[in-house]
């Protein structure tokens, strides 16, 4: 019998099956509540402390004071990892506010709930073409920054799900959000970036976008390669007629855009400049100043 996966709750492991919340914790009832979505790569966590500084942030945001400083938060997504014998997976790691009552006031939330989940998953960066993905346009618009901004990364994430709804439908693979202005924002739970005449953009944070760790790495990775990438407004016009198309984030990675609901993105397949950052950030997940050990090392300094 193949032995399960164990989660980490409140400090203690549970084996998955036996791994449990309270019914009146605000994360359930609410959204009430953070997490990070965090990837490992050969044993290593890429960008760990990216996304420990988001999660602080995120929970200061909303007034929520997680119950561990951010080495031990660090050490307990190590330890999760270690636990479960994975150098390949997908980490997810939440806080909630914790148990209250059935009224929505969070200062009845004593304590919050902390839980990580690690499952192994191996990625499909490599020497392949990314995968090609086709999409519409999502008549749900995306939260905007003075309301439920997706700045902050909440368990509450109904916004993305009514998008996805509208994605299955259509018998597409995902949806892109406009803003309440009428601009390009993100896919469901990726960002999105266009490229014109050799000539790369992505929606600023004027769209209500999530400051992805991957996007600012491919970003970045653009800069080394002598790409300038432009932080603006997208229209959907730009959208549709742009040379090629690509979604990252931490779970998908990269993906290309073929469609655009219906219209054909430059050939329909995985664009010049997409393969090529595809291809180089094969090598970037791969690099040990990129990643924190989960082996290796004991302890880690933030």
């Amino acid at each position: 019998m193949e032995k399960e996966l164990l989660v980490y709750v409140d400090g203690r492991f549970f084996e998955k099956s036996k791994a449990v919340v309270s019914v009146f914790d605000h994360g359930i009832l609410y959204g009430d509540g953070v997490f990070e979505g965090i990837r490992v790569y050969s044993g290593s966590v890429f960008r760990l402390v990216d996304h420990i500084d988001r999660l602080y942030d995120s929970a200061k945001s909303i007034h929520l004071k997680i119950p561990m400083t951010k080495h031990e938060m660090t050490e307990a997504v190590l330890e999760t990892v270690r636990k479960n014998h994975l150098r390949d997976a997908y980490v997810r790691l939440v806080v909630s506010r914790g148990p209250g009552d059935l009224g929505v006031d969070p200062a009845l939330c004593k304590d919050p709930t902390v839980f990580i989940i690690a499952e192994p998953m191996a990625t499909v960066l490599g020497p392949k073409d990314p995968k090609v993905v086709r999409v519409v346009l999502a008549s749900t618009r995306r939260d905007p920054v003075d309301a439920a901004s997706h700045e902050i990364k909440s368990l509450n994430y109904l916004n993305s799900i009514l998008a996805k709804i509208e994605a299955n439908n259509a018998g597409v693979d995902d949806a892109i959000l406009l803003d309440h202005r009428g601009f390009v924002s993100e896919a469901s739970v990726s960002n999105i970036f266009i490229v014109k005449d050799t000539k790369v953009a992505t929606p600023s944070s004027s769209a209500g976008i999530l400051h992805g760790i991957t996007r600012e790495r491919i970003i970045r990775l653009c800069s080394d390669l002598g790409i300038d990438v432009e932080q603006r407004d997208v229209t959907p016009f730009e959208l549709v007629t742009a040379d090629e198309v690509f979604l990252v984030g931490t779970k998908s990675e990269i993906l290309s855009v073929g469609s655009v609901r219906g219209t054909k993105i430059g050939n329909g397949g995985v664009g010049p400049l997409t393969k090529r950052l595809y291809q180089e950030f094969s090598k970037i997940v791969q690099r040990p100043e990129e990643g924190t050990p989960v082996y290796e090392a004991e302890s880690v300094s933030i």
